[in-house]
C-alpha cells in the first residue's frame, strides 16, 4: 500500500514511522510479551542529513526523507543484510569499503548504525559498475561474468586481471599491458573514475593474444596441453607451437586451428572433386621430394604450379584444403613438414 502511494506520487518507498509516532513503548513492550511478532527498525530523526566522504566520488549527502527506517532485526529474529556487514566489518576490523555504485544509497544507512553504535567509520568508495560496449548494464542473466567462463574460453588469468585493472583506472604512463605488480605499485583509489567502463570482450581478446605471443614456446606448450588434455600428442603441441602464436587470440583458438595434425580431415571446406588430376600431379611431385622441409616443398609445389599453369592462389588453396580440410590453417609449408611426406602424401591418396 505504503509502496504504490509512493510510486503514484514519484515518492522514494519508504516506512512511514506508524509505530514510532501512533504504539507507545511501553504498549510495544506489552505487545511482545504476549508473543506477538515485532521487527526492529532504524529510526531516522526527521529533517537532518548524512554526509560522507566517498573517495572515488568526493562528499555525498542525503537528507533523511530520502532514508528509510530500515529493518534491522526481523520477525524471526535474524539480522537484515545492513545489520549485519556493519557490525561484521566492524569486528574485521575492516578499513576500507569499496563496492559498486549501485550500494551508496545504501551508506547513510550504514553510517548511521557506525554513528549509533559509537564506531570509527571506515573509509568509503564506491567504484562504477562494469557496462557493455552499446553502454547497457552488464548482467548476469545476459552476460558471461563468472570467472570460469573465461578460463573455458581460453583466456590467461593474468590477461584478464590486467585488463579488468583497466576498467575505470588509466596507467599513469598510458599503459595498456603491465603486470600484476607494477598495478599494486601505480594503483591509487582515489585515481578511479566515477565514470561506468564499457567491457569489451573483443578488446579482451586483443590482450589476451599479446599476452600469448610474449609467452616463451615451452611456457605456451604446458599451457595449451592443460587446456587441450592428455589426449593430444605433446610433441605434435611443440611442433605447431610456433606455427600458431602469432595467430591465436585464446587457448580455445588452439584446435580449430591445429586439430588436422592430430586427425585426418573428414570433410573438406572445398568441393575437390574437379581437382582430382592436379591433386595426381601434386601427389606424385611429393612422392620425389627427398628432403622433406618446408623451403623444399614450397619450392616445389610452386614449380609445378607454374608447369601447370595455376594461380599460386588457386594451387595452394587446392593443396591446403587436401591436407587440412579447412581454408584457413597455419603456415602451409610448415604444416606439411610437421605432419611429414608419408602423412601428407597418404592424405591426398584418400582423396584421388
Amino acid at each position: 500500500m505504503l509502496r504504490a502511494q509512493a510510486q503514484e506520487k514519484k515518492q522514494i518507498s519508504k516506512y512511514d514511522k506508524y509505530c514510532f509516532k501512533n504504539v507507545k513503548l511501553e504498549d510495544a513492550k506489552e505487545r511482545i510479551k504476549k508473543g506477538e511478532k515485532y521487527v526492529i527498525r532504524m529510526h531516522i530523526p526527521e529533517g537532518t542529513e548524512i554526509a560522507f566522504d566517498d573517495l572515488i566520488r568526493g562528499t555525498i549527502t542525503f537528507h533523511s526523507k530520502d532514508i528509510d527506517d530500515q529493518i534491522l532485526l526481523k520477525s524471526d529474529g535474524y539480522p537484515t543484510y545492513h545489520l549485519a556487514v556493519v557490525v561484521d566489518d566492524h569486528l574485521m576490523e575492516i578499513s576500507h569499503v569499496i563496492r559498486a555504485e549501485e550500494w551508496i544509497s545504501s551508506t547513510p544507512k550504514h553510517i548511521f548504525l557506525y554513528n549509533a553504535f559509537g564506531w570509527e567509520l571506515p573509509v568509503f568508495a564506491h567504484v562504477p559498475i562494469l557496462r557493455n560496449p552499446n553502454r547497457s548494464k552488464l548482467s548476469k542473466r545476459k552476460n558471461p561474468v563468472w570467472a570460469s567462463w573465461y578460463l573455458d574460453q581460453g583466456f590467461l588469468p593474468e590477461a584478464v586481471l590486467n585488463y579488468l585493472a583497466l576498467m575505470g583506472w588509466s596507467h599513469p604512463k598510458q599503459k595498456e599491458i603491465f603486470s600484476m605488480e607494477e598495478f599494486i605499485r601505480e594503483f591509487e583509489l582515489k585515481d578511479v573514475s566515477a565514470v561506468g567502463p564499457a567491457f569489451d570482450v573483443v578488446k579482451l581478446e586483443w590482450m589476451n593474444g599479446e599476452y600469448l605471443r610474449k609467452l616463451r614456446i615451452e611456457n605456451l606448450e604446458l599451457r595449451i596441453q592443460n587446456y587441450v588434455g592428455r589426449d593430444y600428442d605433446r610433441t605434435i603441441i611443440t611442433k605447431t607451437i610456433p606455427l600458431i602464436q602469432e595467430r591465436i587470440k585464446k587457448l580455445s583458438d588452439y584446435l580449430p586451428l591445429c586439430e588436422f595434425f592430430f586427425k585426418r580431415p573428414e570433410k573438406y571446406e572445398l568441393d575437390l572433386s574437379e581437382k582430382k588430376g592436379l591433386l595426381k600431379k601434386i601427389h606424385l611431385s611429393l612422392q620425389e621430394v627427398r628432403e622433406w622441409k618446408a623451403s623444399q616443398i614450397g619450392e616445389i609445389m610452386q614449380n609445378l604450379a607454374k608447369k601447370e599453369g595455376v594461380k599460386n592462389s588457386e594451387f595452394f588453396m587446392v593443396l591446403r584444403v587436401a591436407i587440412t580440410g579447412k581454408k584457413i590453417s597455419p603456415p602451409l609449408n610448415e604444416s606439411m613438414e610437421v605432419l611429414g611426406k608419408e602423412e601428407c602424401v597418404e592424405r591426398l591418396k584418400r582423396i584421388i
